[in-house]
C-alpha cells in the first residue's frame, strides 16, 4: 500500500518483469560495468537512458589526457548563449545554433550537413538537449525537441519536418491539461525527457508565478504524436494524494513539474522523474497540505504511466526546493548482496538513496521538526526527512562568519554584516516572512540540473554542486495587475511603474540586481538591446518568469524607464501607489511575493565542488573544488570554485571525469580516484552545459558547447561598462593526435 511519504503497489511491482521481457531485444540495458554497449554511444541526452553521464571509452584516459588537443570546432553562428548536450548517432551529430536551429553536423570533422529551423522559435529560447529514436529496422529516424510549447518531430537524416506527426509536424503541449490552453505563458520543458520503445515522457517547465498550469507527466507516440497516457503531478478526485491539497485545487493549482532530468532502467522499464515545487514557491496558505506529487522521487511503470512507488522529498514546499538533477542507477554491494538502488540530490544539499525497485531507503530517513512559519494563514509542514547517511555535500547553514572576506569590499561587508544579523535564521527549512529570511543552501543552490553522474563499475556517484546563499523577504501586495498601471502618466513614470510592480524584487531599487545570477539593468537598453529585454520579458528566460500580459506599449516605456540613470537616490524615490481596480472589477486576494534573493558573493569561499560517494557503504571519497571564479583571480585567489556553475560533469572509463565551466570558460579533467586535476584547457567561450562523448572509426572524441560570455567579474558598483568584444560562441570537439590514439 501507498503511504504519503514512501510506497509502491504489488502491482506495479509484478509489472516490472512483464515489461521487462517484452522489450527484449530492442533496447541494452544501460546496467552492468566494464565496456557495455549501451554507454559507448552518446545517442541520447546525457549519454544513456540511465542519464549517467557514463561513457565506457577509454582511449582517452589518465596517462594521456594532457595530449589532448582541439580536433575541430564549429560555430554557432549565433547571438545567443546554450545549454546544449549534443548527441551523435553514427557519424552525425546534432546540436542547437544558428537562431536556436536544430542542425545536423559529421562527427569527424564538424562539417555542417543541414540546419532545420522551426518557425516556433522565439527570440530567446534555451535548450538542454534533444531525442532520437529509430524504428527497429533503422530506415525511419526521427528527432523529436520542443519549440514554443509546441514538440516537433524532424528527420533525423534530411533535416525536414515530419508532416505526418501530430497536426502537420508538431503537437501543441498546451493541450490534455484540462486547462484552456489560451491561458498557458510557457509549458515545454527545456529537458528533453527520455524515449522508450516507440514514447517520449516528457516534463515541462510551467512557469513559477501564480496561476502556472500543471506538471503532468506526459508520454507520446513518436509516429503519431498521440498522447498515450499522463500522470497527474496534482492528483485528480478519486487519485491518490487527492487529500494532500485543499479540495479542488486541482483545477486551479500549478508547477509540481519535472523540469530538470529523468532517468530510465530499460531493463525494469521504470522511469524515474523527480518532481518541483507548487506555485507559488514561497508561499502556501492557498494550497495547504503535503502536496503530493510535488518535490517527490517518481518511479513510474514507463510503458503505462502507472505509479509504482514515490518518495516526498521536501513536504509543502516553501523554499523553490524543486529536484531536478537526473536520479543516478547504480548497482551497490551490501552484506555480500546486489542492490539495485537510485540516488538523487537535492539543492537543499541532500542525497537521497533508494531501492530502485521497492522504494525503500538504503540508510534511515528521519522525519526531523523544523522551523514553523510566521506568517498569517501559512501552514508549513512541521516535520521534513532528513537521510541519516549519506553526508551532505553542501553547507546547510550562513552566518555573519561565513561573510566573504576577500571579494567584499569593507564597507559591504559591513552593509551585509547588518543584514544577516537582522534576518530570521533558523536553520534549514527556514520558512519566508515578511522580514529578510536565510535560505540556506538558497533556491538555487546545492545540486541543479546537469550536475549528477556516476560510475557503474565502482558504485561512485558524482555531485557538482555550489555553496549559494538566499536572502528572501515576502511581500504582501496585489499581483500586478494592468490595472495598477497609471495609463494617464508620462511614458517615463508609467515605465517606473511597470518596474516597480514587475522587475523590483528581483532586480532592486537601484536596478543592480544580484550578478551572476540576477544581472543588472542598469543601462540595460544598451547592454542587451531592446529587443532582447522585450523577448525576455514576455517569453521568460532561464529562472525569470514571462509577464505576457505586458503588451507593446508598457513594454516600450519599460525600456525607456531603463535607458534613463538610476538616480542617485533611488532607495528613497516613493513607490507607486497600487491603485484600486476600475469599478466593477472584482480584485484578486491578497497574495505573497519573493524575489529569489540569491546572493553568491556574499558567502565566503570554496563556492563549489565535485563530491565523489561511494554508495556501497555511504562515504565521501573525497570532494574538491572546481573551477576559478573571475572575481577570485582578481584578488589574487585560485581554486576556490565558481559561484554559480550551470554545469555538469561526464565520466569514462578512461578514469576521467570532465567538466566544461560556466565564467571562467574551461574545460577541466580530473582524476576519478583522487579528484586531482590532471589537465585544462582555456576556451573560447565559457560552457553552461554537459560535454559528450563518442567514437568514429576507432578515435574517441569529447565535444563541449562554449556558447556563453566569460565573466570578468562581479560587479560592485554597478555593470561594467559595454564593450564590443565579439563572443566566439561554437561547439569545440577534443580528441588525442592520430599517432597517440593509434598507440593504444
Amino acid at each position: 500500500m501507498l503511504t504519503q511519504r514512501c510506497g509502491w503497489t504489488f502491482a506495479g511491482l509484478a509489472a516490472i518483469s512483464v515489461v521487462g521481457a517484452a522489450l527484449t531485444g530492442i533496447f541494452a540495458w544501460a546496467g552492468p560495468p566494464g565496456g557495455d554497449q549501451a554507454h559507448s554511444t552518446w545517442s541520447t541526452y546525457l549519454g544513456n537512458p540511465d542519464a549517467s553521464h557514463y561513457s565506457s571509452l577509454d582511449q582517452i584516459n589518465r596517462s594521456n589526457v594532457k595530449d589532448l588537443q582541439v580536433a575541430w570546432t564549429y560555430n554557432a553562428g549565433s547571438d545567443r548563449p546554450y545549454e546544449f548536450n549534443p548527441i551523435i548517432v553514427g557519424r552525425t551529430m546534432y546540436v542547437l545554433a544558428q537562431s536556436t536551429s536544430l542542425v545536423a553536423l559529421d562527427a569527424t570533422t564538424g562539417r555542417q550537413l543541414w540546419v532545420y529551423h522551426s518557425k516556433d522559435v522565439p527570440l530567446m529560447e534555451m535548450h538542454r538537449g534533444v531525442n532520437f529514436w529509430q524504428s527497429q529496422d533503422g530506415s525511419d529516424q526521427r528527432l523529436l525537441i520542443a519549440f514554443n510549447n509546441h514538440l516537433e518531430a524532424i528527420d533525423a537524416k534530411t533535416g525536414e519536418l515530419i508532416k505526418t506527426f501530430g497536426t502537420d509536424g508538431a503537437v501543441d503541449l498546451r493541450e490534455g491539461l484540462g486547462r484552456d490552453p489560451k491561458t498557458m505563458v510557457q509549458i515545454q520543458s527545456a529537458t528533453p525527457g527520455e524515449v522508450f520503445g516507440n514514447l517520449i515522457i516528457l516534463g515541462s517547465s510551467t512557469g513559477e508565478e501564480y496561476g502556472s498550469p500543471p506538471g503532468d507527466i506526459r508520454a507520446y507516440d513518436v509516429r503519431t504524436g498521440k498522447m498515450v497516457w499522463i500522470f497527474h503531478t496534482i492528483p485528480h478526485p478519486g487519485e491518490l494524494g487527492y487529500d494532500t491539497w485543499p479540495k479542488g485545487t486541482w483545477k486551479t493549482a500549478g508547477g509540481t513539474n519535472c523540469w530538470g532530468e529523468m532517468s530510465l532502467d530499460v531493463q525494469r522499464g521504470i522511469i524515474y522523474i523527480p518532481t518541483g515545487a507548487p506555485v507559488y514557491d514561497f508561499y502556501g496558505a492557498d494550497r495547504k497540505g503535503n502536496n503530493l506529487f510535488a518535490d517527490c522521487l517518481l518511479a513510474l511503470d514507463a510503458r503505462t504511466g502507472k505509479l509504482i512507488w514515490y518518495y516526498q522529498l521536501v513536504h509543502h514546499d516553501l523554499w523553490d526546493y524543486d529536484a531536478t538533477a537526473a536520479p543516478q542507477i547504480l548497482t551497490i554491494r551490501r552484506n555480500g548482496q546486489e542492490i539495485p538502488i537510485v540516488a538523487q540530490a537535492t539543492k537543499q544539499g541532500f542525497l537521497y538513496v533508494f531501492n530502485r525497485v521497492t522504494g525503500k531507503p538504503i540508510w534511515p530517513i528521519e522525519e526531523r521538526k523544523v522551523p514553523k512559519s510566521t506568517v498569517a494563514g501559512e501552514q508549513s509542514s512541521p516535520t521534513q526527512p532528513f537521510p541519516t547517511k549519506p553526508a551532505p555535500f553542501a553547507r546547510q547553514k550562513f552566518t555573519v562568519a561565513d561573510l566573504d572576506p576577500y571579494i567584499l569590499t569593507p564597507q559591504d561587508r559591513e552593509r551585509w554584516k547588518k543584514v544577516v544579523e537582522g534576518a530570521v535564521n533558523t536553520g534549514l527549512f527556514t520558512p519566508a516572512g515578511m522580514t529578510d529570511t536565510i535560505e540556506m543552501p538558497g533556491n538555487h543552490g546545492g545540486a541543479n540540473w546537469g550536475m549528477t553522474a556516476s560510475d557503474p563499475a565502482s558504485a561512485t556517484m558524482y555531485v557538482y554542486s555550489m555553496d549559494l546563499p538566499a536572502i528572501l523577504k515576502l511581500e504582501n501586495r496585489l499581483p500586478p495587475y494592468l490595472w495598477e498601471i497609471p495609463m494617464d502618466a508620462p511614458p517615463l513614470k508609467r515605465g517606473h511603474a511597470i518596474y516597480h510592480f514587475y522587475c523590483e524584487r528581483c532586480h532592486g531599487l537601484d536596478h543592480e540586481g544580484a550578478p551572476p545570477a540576477i544581472p543588472s539593468l542598469v543601462n540595460a537598453p544598451s547592454n542587451f538591446g531592446e529587443n532582447m529585454i522585450k523577448s525576455v520579458v514576455h517569453n521568460g528566460y532561464k529562472d525569470m518568469p514571462a509577464f505576457p500580459d505586458l503588451y507593446d506599449t508598457l513594454l516600450n516605456d519599460l525600456v525607456n524607464y531603463l535607458a534613463q540613470p538610476v538616480p542617485a537616490n533611488a532607495a528613497a524615490e516613493e513607490e507607486p501607489t497600487e491603485p484600486a481596480p476600475p469599478p466593477g472589477t472584482v480584485a484578486p486576494p491578497k497574495r505573497f511575493w519573493s524575489g529569489y534573493g540569491l546572493e553568491p558573493a556574499i558567502i565566503s569561499p570554496p563556492w563549489s565542488y565535485l563530491t565523489a560517494y561511494n554508495l556501497n557503504d555511504g562515504t565521501i571519497r573525497w570532494k574538491v573544488n572546481v573551477g576559478d571564479s573571475p572575481a577570485a583571480t582578481l584578488q589574487g585567489l585560485s581554486g576556490e570554485g565558481l559561484m554559480m556553475p550551470r554545469n555538469g560533469p561526464v565520466v569514462t572509463a578512461g578514469g576521467l571525469i570532465f567538466i566544461a565551466t560556466r565564467d571562467e570558460g574551461k574545460l577541466h579533467a580530473f582524476d576519478q580516484q583522487t579528484g586531482k586535476e590532471l589537465w585544462s584547457f582555456d576556451m573560447p567561450a565559457a560552457s553552461e552545459g554537459i560535454p559528450s562523448v563518442y567514437e568514429v572509426d576507432g578515435r574517441e572524441f569529447l565535444v563541449v558547447c562554449a556558447t556563453s560570455a566569460k565573466m570578468k567579474e562581479i560587479p560592485r558598483d554597478g555593470p561594467p561598462p559595454p564593450t564590443n568584444e565579439k563572443i566566439e560562441r561554437s561547439y569545440i570537439a577534443f580528441a588525442l593526435p592520430n599517432a597517440v590514439a593509434a598507440k593504444r
